[in-house]
């Protein structure tokens, strides 16, 4: 027989396990840092305060404004638009249209944007001197019928082009496209296969369930790497200067350390606003990744807000 008792245990006179090593990595941190903040202001050679008046300048704001931001916002309109239509083709069960989606993506994923904006910026004029939209062989064809018309419905002068903003947000927008696809195709298959025959049994087409059902869901899983792709894109603005694109933060703050013969400071004048335009877009992006992301874990529960939940109450007010 066991023996019963109504004594109740002591209580427990528990120890937080002992973590040195975190005492440890942080004395070796804060040296480090304390090393890092010497150096920067014992050496005068960083020039902080003319760095901060390179900031200023007007042709360095131009650059950030009219290079560096519109070139971003430019480039990620046209990636982000024109790879989600690349992604949704290699989803597609036309062999055709998945054919031509890998080379693209293949293509340009292969090529290093500095060497594809190179190749826009020089190659391309001595390639073409102007790019001609008309009838195909239509120079030939007018000289055999004795026209003196060729044909020609459009004329762009290549080597005027090519050294525009306009040449390198194409440029960054064709490469971009190619990444956004495989970023639009991921999110388009972590949606449920389920929710795709649902609106189809509401008697949506596949165009509206795409528009309506499949890409508002797969936002929670574009958004985030779209963000990084925005970021990184501030950053690929540099090498506009490979067309050469003169009206860009870099390329003036180059300049400037170039005329004054003082590099580093106007490097550091750069960098610090890379790091502000980047800060701003992380804060924003942070936003956007609770926005799509509630119903997943990244918030509060606030009932059954899911696509299919709204198409269904539609559709039931529809029938009464």
């Amino acid at each position: 027989m066991t023996d019963t008792t109504d004594e109740r245990p002591g209580p427990i006179n528990a120890r937080p396990v002992p973590h040195p090593w975190r005492w440890v990595a942080l004395v070796v941190i804060a040296i480090l840092v304390a090393m890092m903040i010497s150096s920067f202001v014992t050496n005068d050679k960083w020039d902080f305060p003319f760095a901060l008046r390179v900031m200023n300048y007007n042709p360095v704001l131009d650059g950030l404004v009219k290079g560096t931001i519109l070139g971003t916002v430019g480039a990620m309109v046209l990636g982000v638009g024109l790879g989600i239509i690349v992604g949704i083709m290699r989803l597609s069960t036309n062999p055709v249209l998945r054919g031509v989606s890998f080379v693209y993506t293949w293509f340009f994923r292969a090529i290093p944007r500095y060497v594809l904006l190179t190749i826009l910026g020089t190659g391309l004029g001595y390639l073409y001197s102007t790019f001609d939209i008309g009838v195909p062989f239509g120079k030939q064809i007018a000289g055999l019928l004795g026209l003196s018309n060729d044909l020609t419905f459009f004329s762009l002068d290549v080597n005027q082009f090519s050294s525009t903003l306009a040449m390198g947000i194409i440029g960054l927008g064709l490469s971009e496209a190619a990444y956004m696809a495989e970023i639009a195709r991921a999110g388009i298959l972590s949606v449920d296969k389920g929710q795709t025959e649902a609106a189809h049994a509401l008697g949506m087409s596949s165009g509206k369930t795409m528009r309506r059902v499949v890409l508002p869901q797969a936002m929670r899983v574009i958004v985030p790497p779209t963000g990084n792709e925005t970021i990184a894109m501030v950053k690929d603005t540099s090498l506009l200067l490979a067309l050469p694109v003169t009206t860009e933060l870099f390329f003036q703050t180059q300049a400037i350390g170039t005329r004054t013969l003082q590099i580093m400071p106007t490097m550091v004048a750069a960098t610090l606003w890379y790091l502000i335009v980047c800060s701003v877009l992380m804060v924003g992006q942070n936003y956007l990744e609770k926005r799509f992301g509630r119903g997943f874990g990244t918030g509060p529960a606030r009932g059954d807000t899911s696509m299919l939940a709204k198409l269904r109450f539609r559709a039931g007010a529809g029938g009464a």
